[in-house]
């Protein structure tokens, strides 16, 4: 069983900055890839950035350029660092890793874009 906690998440005007942070219970974070999903309300949940066990990264086009995903696999944690941020980017965001054995999901964190 993993446990993954977000946190980081918060109100910021357009132009703004947040950085989310994904914490494990276990060191997972040197085996599996890990993902940063949002979801706005009435949407579906979307792939927003990812890490690859490996150190490689993907993003949406919609953030790229903008938002940032990093490891810190010592202290068990995954953050995202987002810049410039839009009143589009407003979503609850998720981390999620996949296992072999089942993916795991946090519970959450709210960032809302507004002036």
């Amino acid at each position: 069983q993993v446990q993954l906690v977000e946190s980081g998440g918060g109100s910021v005007q357009p132009g703004g900055s947040l950085r989310l942070s994904c914490a494990a219970s276990r060191n997972i974070f040197r085996i599996y890839g890990t993902d940063w999903y949002r979801q706005a309300p009435g949407n579906q949940r979307e792939l927003v950035a990812a890490i690859t066990r490996a150190g490689s990264t993907n993003y949406a086009d919609s953030v790229k350029g903008r938002f940032t995903i990093s490891r810190d696999a010592v202290k068990n944690t995954v953050f995202l660092q987002m810049n410039s941020l839009k009143p589009e980017d407003t979503a609850v965001y998720y981390c999620k890793v996949t296992t072999n054995i089942a993916p795991y999901w946090g519970q959450g964190t709210q960032v809302t874009v507004s002036s």
